[in-house]
């Protein structure tokens, strides 16, 4: 068999982008595809069983986020469970954690995240601008495949929460804002994972860490 004939019999990887009523639904399936992904955008846990990768994206508050996708949430933890890869972007990373300062309110228990990557989500208090808004270096702290190619490369963030992952060990790559906080986190297994800035608006580097994810879901 010839090697043009092998490379047209190679499948697609297939990537469902979760509608739950927040996100840059278009501009992340519009990303996905330019990086060679079959993308779905849909809220049909059948849907999540059988796509070879799932994205979680996310635009707003953490107890606005968690509450819409709540319907959705043990099918969630079941694409985690099964191994499939769970890639969550901005508040979709940041509900992969446990919970969450943003939403507390007195008399009110803590809002709770799909805990796949024990930690919380808190406030920049150190006195920097709130949102962090604009392009910021990547700084790659650990191996993972998400990451090839990008140590050093600018990402676009808008953000007032960030992550702070109970394991240090969680961290992939961390980004320095008058604090050095994680910008990409990795659950054990490295199936979880999630980057606070978007991918979809970060030019060329975004790209890239696309294309290393529908690597990823292609290998699986």
């Amino acid at each position: 068999m010839s090697s043009a004939s092998s490379s047209q019999e190679q499948s697609v990887a297939s990537v469902v982008v979760v509608d739950y009523g927040l996100g840059n639904l278009r501009s992340v399936t519009r990303g996905l595809e330019r990086a060679g992904a079959d993308v779905e955008i849909t809220d049909d846990p059948n849907a999540f069983a059988d796509a070879d990768g799932v994205v979680l994206p996310g635009v707003g508050a953490f107890r606005e986020g968690v509450e819409n996708a709540d319907p959705l949430r043990e099918d969630l933890l079941e694409v985690a469970a099964d191994g499939t890869p769970l890639f969550g972007i901005c508040l979709g990373m940041q509900m992969l954690l446990t919970t969450s300062e943003e939403g507390e309110t007195d008399g009110d228990s803590a809002v709770q995240g799909l805990d796949l990557i024990p930690g919380t989500n808190v406030r920049f208090d150190e006195g920097q601008k709130v949102p962090h808004m604009g392009w910021n270096e990547l700084n790659v702290e650990r191996d993972h495949p998400l990451v090839e190619g990008v140590d050093g490369q600018y990402a676009y963030f808008v953000h007032s929460y960030y992550a702070v992952p109970d394991d240090e060990g969680a961290t992939v790559s961390t980004t320095d804002y008058e604090l050095e906080f994680p910008s990409i986190i990795a659950n054990d297994d490295g199936t979880v994972f999630g980057t606070q800035f978007h991918p979809e608006k970060s030019g060329e580097t975004g790209l890239q860490i696309l294309r290393n994810f529908v690597d990823i879901c292609a290998a699986e």
